[in-house]
């Protein structure tokens, strides 16, 4: 296993990142620990999960995915062989996570409470990345988008985040801080609020990340390599799209958009064009589709780590394996002019 650098933080984490938000719905607690345990054996030093997890989200599985990681690093005693990232909610008129039923905001109380909160389902004292999971102001999803829209509504200010991020890491329980679904523009102001104020340094940046989006190369690549704000990719298979297992409509039994309908960013006029096309060269080169998929998102230069996900273990299995494929130059300029014919479908 390879590892890299997380931001500036001095932590190396293995290029592949286990993500977990399947852990409480499509899988249970046993097979959460299972797929921790291969890991964990394969290398895998760095998992990912939210108190929004699992997926979808509903009431009644809120924190899940947290409470099945902290069960089985409390049965391993292995906190000290893991690097744990987790998540606050951003800008949401979700009312189930605080308290007090208001709607998630990243502001300071709300951060205070769900910090802690995080800590006691994943029976620990302390997270090693905290990442804001979404903007606290109102902005297209994922916050690359091809088209910009305005949007209406409430806003967190950046500094008011920044400053309770401050208070937990002081506080020490938190190590380092991150994004997610955020753009140039506001991982810049991050930057620029911690450089200016003496406040904690954003470590990293998760957002999607595919061969049918890349829409983080257009701003994004460049603050991350000048800055040192590396990108943990999610969604590098585009929620299974890029195995093919949803072409002309088909629906197998078990898989994510069978059960929840949650896949039409990936079911955009364009897309499933370009899985045959990218299935195509994946065909030619001898190659399975979901390794060479992740394979390109691991050879990328901003690439912190790339995030798995998995509902079974012959799944998992085939996607740590991808670590040893490489991305040849005439394989990349093959991809490269898929990309250039068409695009960015599923941004």
């Amino acid at each position: 296993m390879e590892y890299r650098p997380l931001g500036r933080t001095g932590l190396e984490v293995s290029a592949l990142c286990l993500g977990t938000m399947t852990f409480g719905q499509q899988n249970t607690e046993a097979e959460g620990h299972e797929q921790l345990d291969y890991a964990l054996d394969q290398g895998i030093n760095f998992l990912d999960t939210a108190e929004l997890y699992s997926i979808p989200p509903r009431p009644e599985t809120a924190g899940s995915t947290e409470r099945i990681i902290g069960t089985w690093m409390k049965a391993r005693g292995n906190r000290d062989k893991v690097i744990l990232a987790t998540k606050v909610c951003g800008l949401s008129e979700m009312t189930w996570f605080r308290s007090h039923g208001a709607p998630a905001r990243p502001t300071r109380a709300q951060i205070f409470e769900a910090v802690d909160n995080s800590l006691k389902r994943l029976q620990t004292d302390y997270i090693d990345l905290y990442q804001l999971h979404w903007p606290g102001r109102p902005i297209v999803w994922g916050s690359n988008p091809t088209r910009w829209q305005s949007m209406p509504g409430e806003e967190t200010p950046i500094g008011e985040t920044l400053e309770a991020f401050g208070e937990i890491v002081k506080a020490g329980k938190v190590r380092h801080i991150g994004l997610s679904n955020e753009s140039s523009w506001g991982t810049m102001r991050f930057l620029f609020e911690s450089e200016t104020r003496g406040l904690p340094r954003v470590a990293s940046v998760q957002n999607a990340y595919s061969l049918l989006n890349r829409t983080y190369e257009t701003n994004m690549a460049e603050v991350s390599l000048r800055e040192d704000v590396g990108l943990l990719a999610y969604s590098a298979l585009a929620q299974g799209y890029l195995t093919g297992k949803y072409q002309r409509g088909a629906r197998p039994a078990g898989a994510r958009s069978t059960l929840f309908n949650r896949g039409q960013r990936y079911e955009l006029p364009g897309a499933e064009a370009a899985i045959d096309d990218y299935m195509a060269i994946a065909r030619e080169a001898g190659l399975d589709i979901s390794q060479m998929s992740l394979a390109f998102a691991l050879s990328r230069p901003f690439m912190a780590s790339v995030i798995l996900g998995a509902t079974t273990m012959e799944q998992l299995k085939t996607d740590i394996a991808a670590q040893d494929v490489k991305i040849t130059a005439e394989l990349e300029a093959k991809i490269d002019a898929v990309h250039q014919l068409r695009g960015n479908p599923a941004p």
